[in-house]
């Protein structure tokens, strides 16, 4: 017997928001259901990312990102700013309500896949290098203290 998994989602840790890793894990479950609501969810996704991790809240994700502009390499920002406006196809409708501009699942999976390294760039890398550095720390904390009892 063979079963598909219910999303592909990735797991991740608690030192990222819930708020963040539900919209996400959301945006995964309905890939496929409606790929308009998984763009959606992830522009939501960077939103929350953006407003916690840089700590930067302007009320509107365009001033948020521009705000970030000095913060992140140029190729970044121009892709966060396709995020944003691929989202908005699902979150605002067109002037025109006869205009339908689809987004197709794998468009919303590639989304999905800037929001992960997003979260391995920002919160996963973070979080390893302050442990890293913490280990540092404490080894040479140890090695102080030995040089000391050793005179």
């Amino acid at each position: 017997m063979h079963f598909n998994p219910i999303s592909l989602a990735k797991i991740y840790p608690d030192y990222i928001p819930k708020a963040i890793r539900e919209d996400y894990e959301e945006a995964h479950a309905i890939l496929n259901l409606s790929p308009k609501a998984s763009a959606t969810l992830s522009r939501r996704c960077l939103q929350g990312m953006i407003r916690d991790f840089w700590k930067i809240s302007k009320g509107r994700l365009v001033d948020e990102i521009e705000a970030l502009k000095e913060l992140v390499d140029p190729s970044t920002k121009s892709v966060l700013d396709a995020l944003r406006k691929l989202g908005n196809i699902g979150a605002h409708p067109e002037k025109d309500v006869n205009l339908i501009v689809d987004i197709e699942p794998n468009e919303a999976l590639k989304l999905l896949k800037f929001i992960e390294l997003l979260m391995q760039k920002w919160y996963v890398e973070r979080h390893e290098n302050e442990l890293l550095l913490q280990d540092i720390l404490e080894l040479d904390k140890e090695k102080q203290s030995k040089r000391k009892t050793n005179q």
